[in-house]
């Protein structure tokens, strides 16, 4: 559906993007992530031909031609909201449709599905700057699948949303991929990666760090994966944890843990270590790394502080 081909993109002198391949199959949700700064926008910028690469190729559908060539055949949601203000919610997404090739009876009676499906029915006749912001990223989805594209490309999608609305929009999205729709998704949010995607690329500072199906990244990771999970008192859990015999790594959030053991470690000495220093356990298990810790790893701290980005008319990496 999707190939890119050691693609390159630079700005005065910063590499946003360096060297970057990628495979996105039919029918599958495909996660691009990283950090802030990483180069995920200038990536969908890329495919979307709104900027050139400098180096390297992008191909769409197995055909020739640009993301520009394809327009009919995608959806496009970016970061950024990209809504005429002052139309009426209704007025704003037929027109859209149509820019793309919908014929308007189709499209009105499209729009007034999609709108009730995402609790806007009532809303569609209000101008859009009358709505919330949540309400306006709803407002700019429908518009980006109302005239049923195969490839769907998602910039942070649930930015904004409270987490009722972020519930909405992710069932409508796994309900497009069920009909055969394919999804790019960008996020910085591993959870919701977690989740959703079927295959996921990784990149920080441009490069690539890891891509393929997420059972095999799971199942590429080393060590010995536990999850911790507290009922009230936490004991000496602190101290057990910080012992670097026991614990190679953790992530802690105080009633909840994710730990990789020091090799050698036994992980009932250390069950029977929380117990007997007071702790309540509401769950201990062995486990693969969850996809945050995975992405953490590899990412590294240096990510939290990413490289000034010099892009022009202040373009996000």
């Amino acid at each position: 559906m999707l190939a890119l081909d050691r693609v390159t993109k630079r700005f005065a002198g910063h590499t946003a993007v360096d060297g970057l391949s990628l495979s996105v199959p039919r029918g599958v949700i495909y996660g691009l992530l990283g950090p802030n700064g990483a180069g995920k926008t200038t990536t969908i910028r890329m495919i979307m031909d709104i900027i050139e690469p400098d180096e390297g190729s992008v191909r769409l559908f197995g055909e020739p031609g640009t993301g520009r060539d394809h327009s009919a055949r995608i959806g496009y949601l970016p970061e950024e909201r990209g809504l005429y203000r002052r139309m009426r919610v209704l007025d704003l997404v037929v027109f859209l449709a149509e820019m793309k090739g919908v014929e308007r009876r189709r499209a009105r009676a499209r729009a007034a599905l999609w709108l009730e499906r995402l609790g806007l029915e009532a809303w569609r006749l209000r101008r859009v700057d009358e709505l919330s912001k949540g309400m306006q990223q709803k407002v700019q989805f429908v518009s980006t699948i109302l005239h049923e594209p195969e490839l769907l490309v998602l910039d942070e999608p649930f930015a904004g949303l409270d987490p009722v609305n972020t519930q909405v929009l992710k069932d409508a999205v796994v309900e497009l991929r069920r009909d055969g729709v394919t999804i790019l998704f960008s996020t910085h949010i591993m959870e919701q990666a977690e989740k959703l995607c079927d295959q996921l690329c990784i990149i920080a500072r441009g490069r690539k760090l890891v891509d393929g199906a997420l059972a095999d990244i799971k199942r590429t990771q080393t060590g010995h994966h536990l999850v911790i999970g507290f009922d009230g008192a936490p004991g000496a859990a602190a101290q057990l944890f910080a012992d670097e015999r026991v614990v190679k790594k953790v992530d802690d959030y105080g009633q909840y843990a994710e730990l990789e053991l020091a090799p050698g470690a036994d992980a009932q000495r250390l069950l029977a270590a929380l117990v007997n220093s007071g702790a309540r356990l509401a769950r201990f298990e062995l486990s693969e790394p969850s996809l945050n810790k995975i992405f953490l790893d590899l990412v590294g701290p240096e990510a939290a502080t990413p490289a000034a980005r010099p892009h022009p008319g202040g373009a996000r990496a």
